[in-house]
């Protein structure tokens, strides 16, 4: 933990000593020589690589810390129940999770049939255990941003439909005994249907039948790596056809907040994007954009000198954009002309709904020439932004 304070405070050094630099070679026309902007891209190279090792020790601290947890479990058994008995049941028991993961490993396991058909979904597959089925929420979470931003659901089958307020009543002053006037709220509805997203996993004879091989580890980082890039694109740019509907999408959106003054994003870009957020939802609002985008912010200061970009000096306080958190992600637009290249808003306007459960299906003779077994993992999953004005989009100048 020390390691990790002494790193922040160093980034923090680094970080001044570079807006120093900057701020002592920018010339009349507010440009850095060739030179100058060599070494201050050092300077800042330094600062991100500082960072990056910081995430990793925080990263590495939480590893340790899980793995320091006691191994034992405490005798949890009602008296007079027999040892090893469960309560648990469905998805969710131990039979069927030993059963399940047999039944992935070995060809002929004829014992799946009256332990798997609680999990038989409609297309033939078996859903995964519910305990698994944790395990791969979290693989796409480390995957994707989005969902920790979002809100999550789960649907049963069919569209859900979602009440919305489009406006609301107000009041008015009135005379002594004078009527009331009247005012009401107009409802409308959205709604979520539900998209088929999936990938297929070839795993060779060797590794099905090594018990050293740990495939529900190997399983779970494939699917939460394959198919939690897949969401996360379709959630920031999906345009609504046959995939979620985006952030950044034309249509289905975020509201448009504000279009660039200049080719080049300013400061004073940035803080109309964040006023032009209704005052409610910038108490939990956070700001998501690429990369490039934040390495051109940390280049931009207010009037009295003081720079947009702050970064953190305290364990589990993030970097901040004129106080408020940011994301990055690879999917949101870079820097070009005509792009929404950054959003602000709260993303919990944003929900995702997970139909069902996430499903495997064993192809045993399609890869049997080349000594490889296929599996089919896929999932029914749709997102869309249900209240438009919780998020603002900044669009650069054509």
């Amino acid at each position: 933990m020390n390691t990790i304070l002494e790193l922040r405070e160093k980034r923090a050094k680094s970080w001044e000593a570079a807006k120093a630099f900057l701020d002592s070679k920018r010339g009349s026309d507010g440009l850095l020589s060739a030179e100058d902007t060599a070494t201050y891209d050092k300077m800042e190279a330094d600062v991100v690589n500082l960072g990056k090792e910081i995430d990793r020790l925080e990263r590495q601290t939480a590893i340790d810390a899980e793995l320091s947890r006691p191994t034992a479990s405490p005798i949890t058994n009602q008296p007079g129940e027999k040892p090893g008995s469960e309560s648990k049941t469905g998805r969710a028991s131990d039979v069927y999770n030993q059963v399940f993961w047999d039944n992935i490993r070995q060809r002929n396991f004829y014992d799946v049939k009256n332990a798997l058909q609680i999990g038989t979904d409609s297309e033939g597959g078996y859903l995964v255990p519910d305990e698994y089925e944790r395990t791969l929420v979290q693989e796409l979470e480390d995957e994707n941003i989005f969902r920790k931003l979002a809100t999550v659901i789960r649907t049963s089958n069919g569209d859900r439909k979602i009440p919305i307020v489009t406006s609301k009543g107000t009041a008015s002053w009135m005379d002594e005994e004078g009527a009331f006037l009247e005012s009401d709220d107009a409802f409308g509805q959205t709604s979520i249907a539900a998209y088929k997203l999936g990938t297929m996993i070839k795993v060779s004879d060797e590794l099905l039948n090594d018990s050293v091989f740990d495939l529900q580890a190997y399983i779970a980082g494939e699917f939460g790596r394959r198919i939690g890039a897949k969401e996360e694109e379709a959630f920031f740019i999906g345009d609504g056809i046959g995939k979620p509907t985006g952030i950044f999408a034309v249509t289905g959106g975020a509201e448009e907040g504000v279009t660039s003054a200049g080719a080049n994003i300013a400061f004073d870009d940035v803080m109309d994007l964040f006023y032009s957020l209704k005052s409610p939802y910038r108490k939990k609002a956070v700001w998501v954009l690429n990369d490039s985008t934040v390495k051109a912010l940390r280049k931009l200061k207010d009037g009295n000198g003081n720079y947009i970009w702050q970064p953190s000096v305290q364990v589990g306080v993030p970097d901040m954009i004129l106080n408020r958190p940011y994301h990055t992600s690879s999917y949101i637009p870079d820097l070009t002309a005509g792009n929404k290249v950054m959003a602000f808003g709260d993303f919990s306007y944003y929900w995702i709904a997970d139909r069902q459960g996430r499903s495997f299906k064993r192809l045993n003779e399609l890869y049997a020439a080349t000594g490889q077994v296929g599996f089919l993992a896929s999932q029914r999953v749709d997102g869309k932004l249900i209240l438009p004005e919780a998020v603002k989009t900044l669009t650069l100048k054509v």
